[in-house]
C-alpha cells in the first residue's frame, strides 16, 4: 500500500510540474481586441439593445442597400470589406452580429436562430425599410441569409449566399463528420493544451476575452489545418478581429429541428447567386451545386484559385461576379 501511495505522490508531483511548467513557459501577451461596449471610438449602432459594431459606406443617392452577413456564428466582417468597392453602385452595411466579432456580448438564450433573424430584420427596418435589399453572407451568415429568404421574402430583392456550410439537418451530420478529420492528432491536441494555457493568461480587456481567444485560435486551428479544403494550400489567411466564443458554442448545441427551418428558404422565388472557391472540394462547388438545384431562381459561380472565403481570396474576380449578378438592379 505504501508503495503504491509512493508512487501516486510521484505522479502528481510529476504532473504539477509539467502543469506549472506549461503555464509559465506561455506567459506572454495576448491581445484582445475591445469590444464597442469598451470602445467608444468603433462605429456602432443599436439594435433591439444590443451595441453592434456596424459600418455604412454610402452610395449614390438612392442606390439600393447591401447588407453583408459574416460567417461564424461568431466570427466577424473583417475579410469581407473588400465587397466596399460595390459602393460605386450600392450602399453597403456590414456588422458584426449579437456576440461576434466586436459586438455586445449576450447571454446564451440570445444567440438562436430567431435572435439573429429578428437582428437581421431589425437592421433591414434601420437601413432601408422602405425598399428590399441585397443580401450578401459567407458561410454561416449565407446560412442566416437563406434562413432570412424563407422568413422574410419581400425584404429581399436579391441574394447572393458564398459556400453557405448547409441549410438542413442531414446537410450538417455531414459537415460536422468531414470536420472531425481536422480536430484531431497528436499535432493538434498538442497545439490545443498550448492554446489553453496562453488563454489562462488573457486579463482584458473584459471578462468574455480570454474564452475568446480560446475559441478563436481553436477555430484558426482548424480551418488553416494542412488537410482542410478550405484553402488552396497556401494556407487559410482571412483575417478577423476576434471569435465570440459563446455564439460558437450556442449554435453547436442548436437542435436539428432548429436547422431545418433554414432550409425553408429555398422556396425563394427572386434571384440568388451561390458563389464557391474552386479549391475546396468540401464546401465549395459540388456542395453549392446541389444547393443551386434547390432554388427556383440561382445560379453557381466558381471563382478560381479561391478557398472557403472567396472575397478575401480572390476579392476582384469575386466583385466581377457580384457585379454581374447586380446589373440588372444597377
Amino acid at each position: 500500500m505504501k508503495s503504491v501511495l509512493k508512487w501516486l505522490a510521484a505522479g502528481v508531483a510529476s504532473l504539477l510540474v509539467v502543469v506549472a511548467a506549461l503555464y509559465f513557459g506561455t506567459r506572454g501577451d495576448y491581445p484582445v481586441p475591445a469590444l464597442v461596449t469598451h470602445d467608444n471610438v468603433l462605429p456602432k449602432q443599436d439594435v433591439l439593445g444590443i451595441a453592434l459594431h456596424m459600418e455604412t459606406i454610402e452610395g449614390p443617392e438612392g442606390a439600393q442597400t447591401i447588407i453583408v452577413l459574416h460567417g461564424g456564428p461568431g466570427a466577424d466582417f473583417q475579410s469581407l470589406r473588400a465587397l466596399a468597392a460595390l459602393s460605386d453602385t450600392h450602399r453597403i452595411v456590414f456588422y458584426d452580429q449579437r456576440g461576434a466579432g466586436l459586438s455586445e456580448r449576450v447571454a446564451a438564450n440570445q444567440l438562436t436562430l430567431d435572435g439573429y433573424l429578428a437582428e437581421l430584420d431589425a437592421v433591414v427596418d434601420l437601413v432601408s425599410s422602405d425598399r428590399p435589399v441585397v443580401l450578401i453572407g459567407h458561410s454561416w451568415g449565407a446560412m442566416l441569409a437563406t434562413a432570412y429568404l424563407g422568413q422574410s421574402p419581400m425584404r429581399v430583392r436579391r441574394a447572393v449566399l458564398i459556400e453557405p456550410g448547409y441549410i438542413d439537418a442531414d446537410g450538417r451530420a455531414e459537415w460536422r463528420a468531414q470536420s472531425k478529420h481536422f480536430m484531431s492528432g497528436a499535432g493538434y491536441v498538442t497545439q490545443a493544451v498550448l492554446t489553453g494555457f496562453r488563454a489562462a493568461h488573457v486579463t482584458g480587456p473584459d471578462k468574455w476575452a480570454a474564452d475568446d481567444f480560446l475559441i478563436g485560435r481553436m477555430v484558426g486551428m482548424f480551418v488553416r489545418h494542412p488537410e482542410n479544403p478550405y484553402h488552396c494550400g497556401s494556407g487559410y489567411t482571412a483575417p478577423g478581429w476576434r471569435f465570440g466564443a459563446a455564439a460558437s458554442s450556442a449554435w453547436q448545441g442548436v437542435p436539428d429541428t432548429e436547422v431545418d427551418r433554414i432550409a425553408a428558404g429555398t422556396a425563394y422565388e427572386g434571384p440568388v447567386l451561390l458563389l464557391a472557391g474552386a479549391c475546396n472540394s468540401w464546401t465549395g462547388p459540388p456542395l453549392q451545386s446541389q444547393h443551386a438545384t434547390l432554388f427556383a431562381n440561382a445560379v453557381l459561380s466558381v471563382i478560381p484559385n479561391a478557398g472557403h472565403d472567396v472575397v478575401w481570396d480572390k476579392p476582384e474576380s469575386t466583385i466581377m461576379a457580384i457585379r454581374g449578378f447586380l446589373a440588372p438592379d444597377a
